[in-house]
């Protein structure tokens, strides 16, 4: 039986002590076709082996990633994970308290968020990183909010070549607090456009490199714009292996970096979860979002790790936090430091050559194609093409060929006007015969 707390009268008081006529008020910012108008079509009673059928045979309606030729990225990619990751986040040493509020009892956890920020603080070359964050999309919101805070300033401006679905979840956090947010319109290598943009009143501008069309850019100019007009650079990384070959976003004189780091250590799994990446200069650490962990020494003069930052609002008042960030995406984060780990300094640096270097067969195999045209000048692993066809169509078509050839752009952007346009990925998974059948069985399509 349903325990239901509240009665038909608690629940108007309720509503009209916060404005609202019914329940459904509540719901006016999700978009219609997002709800539904009856109960979902399924079965109101299964039993457990009837259930387990079913979805059985939905998800063998799926091609997964490894089964097939896989091109695909835009902001998700395609990585060996060693099966020692698996095994040591099983290991107890790393099993202990979840949250890690107590350190007497929860060192292993400190200890590899410790290790990780580590790891990330010289992944992007900034002076000072979080332990982590939800994902790469509220990394970046999280990063507009404290350059708000930074600045008592009110606008983002944001670049063309920002991945769309960023925008929309930046979008979503900030309008909340009355953030002002310019978006660019799509473009394939212009993120210096945003330095047009800024003004006395903005707050930080918002680039992506490699952008969400692949194309790699060094932001040094756009961080020296941005300074010189007293606003802050936030540097969005989609793909974290990118970072083993190109100039770090620090160097580039980022002040927040925001970027995903399911690239390391962590598999497709269909959407999530990730792990957002954090970090910024050590002058803006009392205004970064989520939490940091320390090093000290017990009373007997041992290592030891300790929480020595949480501006969440979890642990102090809700209007004096720096987030309303919970959690952290903990497993997702002992994943990525057991990766890089295993892959130190060297082993990664390979791994984003061997990247560059598939991206480049693949490049030059389709481009041979007559009608195909490369429109990314420069990229790490991913890059963008024009088809003569619609993009969607193309994809399919060659799915039911078995490829999975990329992501339609307009599955990112449904109204950008670039239907033609396919994104395009390669990583060190992709094989020789993977780009010999993708080039093949493409030819094919665009001349049927």
């Amino acid at each position: 039986m349903r325990y239901l707390p509240l009665t038909p009268d608690d629940r108007t008081a309720m509503l009209a002590a916060i404005g609202a006529k019914t329940i459904d008020d509540l719901f006016v910012d999700v978009p219609d076709s997002a709800r539904l108008d009856g109960p979902v079509d399924l079965p109101r009673v299964a039993g457990e082996l009837e259930v387990e059928r079913a979805l059985s045979a939905m998800a063998a309606k799926n091609a997964t990633a490894g089964a097939v030729p896989f091109f695909c990225g835009a902001g998700a990619y395609k990585h060996h994970v060693p099966a020692t990751v698996d095994h040591v986040i099983q290991r107890s040493e790393f099993l202990t308290s979840y949250t890690p509020y107590q350190p007497e009892i929860a060192q292993g956890t400190l200890q590899y968020l410790y290790e990780f920020q580590t790891q990330v603080a010289n992944l992007t070359g900034m002076p000072v990183a979080n332990a982590s964050l939800y994902d790469g999309s509220t990394a970046m919101a999280e990063g507009v909010l404290m350059a708000t805070r930074v600045t008592r300033r009110n606008k983002a401006v944001i670049s063309g070549g920002v991945h769309p679905h960023y925008v929309k979840a930046t979008e979503t956090v900030v309008h909340a607090v009355g953030v002002e947010t310019e978006v660019l319109a799509p473009a394939f290598d212009a993120e210096a456009a945003v330095i047009d943009q800024i003004g006395p009143d903005t707050a930080c501008v918002v680039v992506q490199t490699p952008n969400v069309f692949g194309t790699a850019t060094d932001v040094t100019r756009i961080a020296e714009a941005a300074h010189a007009a007293g606003a802050l650079l936030i540097v969005v990384v989609t793909e974290a292996v990118s970072m083993g070959l190109l100039k770090s976003p620090g160097e580039m004189g980022a002040d927040i970096v925001a970027a995903e780091g399911q690239s390391i250590g962590n598999v497709l799994n269909f959407g999530g979860p990730y792990v957002g990446l954090f970090a910024t200069r050590e002058k803006l650490i009392r205004q970064m979002p989520g939490r940091l962990t320390g090093e000290t020494v017990d009373a007997d003069g041992e290592r030891g790790f300790v929480l020595t930052l949480s501006t969440r609002e979890q642990h102090i008042r809700r209007d004096k936090a720096t987030s309303n960030i919970c959690t952290n995406s903990g497993l997702c984060t002992l994943a990525f430091t057991i990766h890089m780990s295993l892959l130190g300094e060297t082993g990664l640096r390979k791994l984003a050559l061997l990247n560059h270097e598939k991206a480049i067969a693949t490049r030059d195999a389709l481009a041979a194609i007559p009608g195909v045209e490369v429109l990314t000048p420069r990229f790490f692993n991913e890059f963008a093409i024009r088809l003569p066809k619609n993009a969607t169509e193309v994809v399919d078509a060659l799915a039911a060929h078995h490829v999975l050839a990329g992501v339609p752009y307009s599955r990112l952007a449904p109204h950008a006007g670039m239907d033609d346009v396919l994104l395009v990925a390669a990583t060190e998974t992709t094989l020789d015969a993977d780009i010999q059948i993708l080039a093949k069985s493409l030819s094919k399509v665009l001349a049927a």
